[in-house]
């Protein structure tokens, strides 16, 4: 089990070095020129302050040089800074972070307990009336997108009946936490529809596969209650993929959502990603990339884990 442990955990790291010099030559080749955005309106390609601006950024070194330069300072905990407005990329993050955690925090758990509990209930009660509203759910929230659906939400939660804010995070007044909840729960349920829509048709089709099996046969034919079967037997079994989908799910609490962050006007991770997409700041763009796909692989390595636990056929010492 620790060798298995180990070596999925190393296996992160070489892969981590190819996604930032796939990401990082990507960006270089773009045909967009971050110091347009710097430079006035009356320089020329060849001005002599323009040129001394793309030297003194290092933006003229080879693409290996740069590379290695922004790699060298990573590894030593430095960012950098974005090539718009100057600010730290690491304080840039560390104050937008706590926002996207709390809308995606909580769409997860929504999701979570929403997309489980309708999932299983569907497969219990198959083809009722139950099965089916859980089925029209699904399709729902799986056809919707996501930003169509926050419009919705402010347009008869906010401005139809004036009970919850448009968007924003923070007003006039605000002096705890729970002063922006309010702020919090449309985004995060515009969040959580589509996640709980995915959760729940995992959660029924896993459910109906296991309760097919033999053992669950067996279970029941001796005298063992209903619920118990569903719960000790059934739901334990069926678990795993679920799990499998949550775990992929943890992505989301590092990149939160673009386009629920731009509608509800969140102060969060994505509007870093807006920002410095529209802007060609490369600085910004490779670190919030390199967190997403951090945030991934460590999903992918929680997901082997899982598997690897609730299958015992998996050896682990190979």
């Amino acid at each position: 089990m620790l060798y298995y442990f180990i070596r999925k955990l190393l296996a992160i790291i070489p892969m981590l070095l190819l996604i930032s010099l796939i990401v990082f030559v990507a960006i270089q080749f773009s045909p967009i020129d971050p110091i347009n955005y710097l430079a006035s309106p009356d320089m020329t390609a060849n001005s002599p302050n323009l040129q001394a601006l793309r030297q003194l950024l290092g933006l003229n070194d080879p693409i290996y040089i740069r590379y290695i330069r922004w790699l060298g300072n990573v590894l030593h905990g430095d960012f950098g800074y974005s090539i718009v407005d100057g600010s730290s990329i690491s304080k840039l993050i560390a104050m937008k972070l706590p926002a996207t955690f709390e809308i995606s925090l909580a769409a997860l758990i929504i999701s979570t307990i929403f997309g489980i509990g309708i999932g299983i209930l569907s497969a219990i009660k198959q083809n009722t009336i139950i099965d089916y509203l859980g089925r029209i759910i699904g399709v729902i929230g799986i056809s919707i997108p996501q930003f169509f659906f926050g419009i919705i939400l402010i347009q008869f939660f906010s401005i139809k009946l004036g009970w919850l804010p448009v968007g924003g995070r923070i007003e006039l007044g605000y002096r705890t936490w729970w002063d922006h909840v309010p702020n919090m729960i449309l985004p995060s349920l515009a969040l959580g529809v589509s996640m709980t829509a995915a959760l729940l048709r995992y959660a029924r089709n896993s459910m109906l596969d296991v309760m097919t099996k033999d053992y669950i046969k067996t279970a029941r034919s001796k005298g063992i209650p209903e619920w118990k079967v569903y719960i000790k037997h059934a739901f334990r079994n069926a678990l795993g993929p679920t799990l499998v989908i949550l775990a992929f799910r943890l992505p989301i609490l590092i990149g939160g959502s673009v386009m629920i962050e731009a509608v509800f006007s969140w102060p969060g991770i994505g509007a870093i990603i807006l920002q410095g997409v529209s802007s060609s700041d490369y600085p910004v763009i490779m670190m919030t990339t390199m967190m997403i796909a951090t945030a991934m692989l460590i999903a992918s390595f929680l997901v082997d884990l899982i598997m690897a636990l609730l299958d015992p056929r998996i050896r682990f010492d190979r």
